[in-house]
């Protein structure tokens, strides 16, 4: 992979920012997603933000290599403190990570989200938790895609700005309301694995000198709503 052949993930990423937004791309790595959008002119400016030295400078090495430094700031930074006022980022990207940390970074430095109105995240597990926060943070979910790459399978969860957003049950926040309605076959695939999957740790838990119930209730659910939702969508 690189700027001119982004992965198929990077690349729905990459679809999903605006013509002519000023982007934020937190856990930028090589910068190869800013540098792929300025190259084909999507967006006008923006920050490729790493927290780690290694993955920094190979941001500013590919930015300078690319001729665009007047276009792309590299900052080393944590999270979202790659952003400051002067930047006027209105979309912020956030790929590969876990939803945990997704979910940490927006939330630690939440203020510096005020001129954004898109967010373009893509969790490699904790789905669940990032819809949460999108949703009791004024970000409406407006798209979803799931891809199989590599042996693994991405959701992206695209939301723009929204004072009012859909409040949606836990089976919608778990399997996405996008992917819940569409329901294509790596959906179905990633939730058959996870069934057996959950089925796994549950035994596992039961089988403990002390069962935590609380614990044990928390599994048996997510495996009632997995078979219910298969069930439903004719898998």
């Amino acid at each position: 992979m690189d700027a001119d052949h982004l992965s198929q993930r990077l690349a729905i990423v990459a679809s999903y920012v605006p013509q002519g937004a000023r982007l934020a791309d937190i856990g930028t790595d090589h910068a190869y997603l800013p540098v792929n959008l300025a190259k084909n002119g999507v967006i006008v400016g923006g920050v490729a933000g790493e927290v780690v030295p290694g993955p920094f400078k190979n941001a500013e090495h590919e930015i300078t290599r690319e001729g665009l430094g007047d276009q792309i700031t590299a900052r080393l930074a944590n999270g979202l403190q790659a952003i400051v006022p002067d930047d006027h980022i209105d979309t912020v990207a956030i790929a590969g990570m876990g939803g945990a940390l997704i979910t940490q970074i927006l939330t630690q430095d939440f203020d510096r989200l005020a001129g954004v109105s898109r967010l373009v995240l893509q969790p490699n597990v904790g789905e669940m938790t990032v819809r949460r926060f999108l949703m009791t943070h004024g970000f409406q979910l407006v798209a979803e895609q799931i891809v199989a790459e590599d042996g693994h399978t991405y959701e992206i969860l695209v939301a723009d700005r929204n004072a009012s957003p859909e409040q949606y049950d836990e089976e919608t926040l778990r399997f996405g309301p996008y992917l819940l309605a569409e329901h294509n076959d790596i959906f179905v695939a990633k939730w058959q694995r996870e069934l057996t999957r959950t089925g796994e740790v549950l035994q596992q838990v039961e089988s403990a000198h002390e069962v935590p119930a609380e614990k044990v209730a928390e599994l048996q659910t997510k495996i009632q709503q997995i078979k219910e939702v298969l069930q439903r969508v004719g898998a």
